[in-house]
């Protein structure tokens, strides 16, 4: 299967969560990018949103 498209965008946050968001990802051993979206990916998946029916 080939890789999802992406793209890049911009997302507003304290300085301090980017910081710990920073380390936290270099803890784990992956980009920023990576860490991010596993993040966001877990937290849909447990609040029952897949996405899908969000992205009409």
């Amino acid at each position: 299967m080939p890789p999802a498209e992406k793209r890049q965008f911009s997302v507003y946050l304290p300085v301090d969560l980017i910081r710990r968001l920073k380390h936290a990802s270099v803890d784990a051993d992956e980009s920023l990018s990576a860490y991010v979206e596993r993040a966001l990916e877990n937290h849909l998946r447990q609040s029952g949103t897949t996405g899908e029916e969000r992205s009409r």
